[in-house]
């Protein structure tokens, strides 16, 4: 079933990113469970529209890539501070 989700988004390259936050609950949101179950997306970005993959940040390129979301929402490191589990980054990458 077609689910829609705005989200803060940043850029690495040609890549988007987004962040898992639920505002620092203790549970993801369902929007990234569905991608680890089904990790092909649509994305719209303006009035783009194009297809992607969306893949969890490893532990090697997490920390720049939170650091630039952070810069763009200083609050997902309160949300980080505030929760137990580690807040993922979700990559996407065009298709």
């Amino acid at each position: 079933q077609l689910r829609r989700t705005a989200l803060i988004y940043g850029r690495d390259g040609d890549r988007y990113l987004v962040v898992a936050s639920h505002g620092g609950a203790p549970s993801h949101p369902y929007w990234y469970l569905n991608l680890l179950a089904d990790p092909e997306v649509q994305v719209q970005v303006g009035s783009e529209v194009f297809t992607a993959r969306a893949r969890t940040a490893d532990a090697r390129e997490r920390a720049r890539m939170w650091a630039t979301m952070a810069a763009i929402w200083p609050q997902y490191d309160d949300y980080q501070a505030k929760t137990g589990r580690e807040i993922p980054v979700v990559v996407l990458e065009r298709t």
